[in-house]
């Protein structure tokens, strides 16, 4: 059976357009990635905190405070404004240690990956290293009818990606750049 049915019809993923700015825009902070909140000069209040699925976090004198969707900066001063009735001119500074980004902003792969996982975007991410993540193909893999799914809602376009020339011929010219919400779909070989 397979994943998907990928037809000559798709345009090449080398075509697709990259609409995101040359800007690298400030990290936003998601579900599951872990920050370190320090408080200067009080260490009582200074600790690593995950964000839990809900997008919130609990720390000293803030049990719970959004964090899913600030950068590091906003949630600074939102914890700093949170302390100022117990702290006298509290100075907040927020550091993310692990990384999960917000959800829509990942890119998942499906189908016949070595491990089918959401992946975290990064600035400049290529296919090439969103392969290298999920560990490559597996032998039952078709990889030169996988596509790329790009856009949100009924926006979305399929691209035709070429995995197996990209993988294990190495072919460079098929591999593409990534985009935050790209769904990646890997179907089976039908031998």
């Amino acid at each position: 059976m397979s994943l998907v049915a990928c037809g000559p019809n798709y345009p090449d993923a080398r075509d697709a357009p990259l609409e995101i700015a040359d800007e690298t825009p400030e990290y936003v902070i998601g579900p599951l990635d872990t920050l370190e909140v320090f408080v200067w000069r009080s260490p009582e209040l200074s600790r690593e905190v995950p964000v839990r699925p809900d997008g919130r976090i609990s720390t000293p004198l803030n049990p719970d405070i959004m964090a899913a969707g600030k950068t590091a900066s906003q949630l600074s001063a939102d914890i700093a404004e949170a302390l100022r009735p117990f702290v006298q001119e509290p100075i907040v500074t927020v550091i993310v240690r692990s990384f999960g980004g917000p959800l829509d902003d990942q890119i998942r792969v499906v189908g016949e990956a070595q491990t089918p996982v959401a992946i975290p975007y990064r600035a400049n991410m290529t296919l090439l290293d969103v392969m290298i993540a999920v560990g490559g193909l597996t032998e039952f893999a078709d990889g030169d009818r996988a596509v790329l799914i790009r856009g949100r809602g009924d926006n979305r376009t399929t691209y035709r990606l070429r995995l197996e020339q990209l993988l294990r011929d190495g072919e460079v010219e098929a591999n593409v750049a990534v985009l935050p919400g790209d769904i990646v779909l890997i179907p089976e070989s039908f031998l």
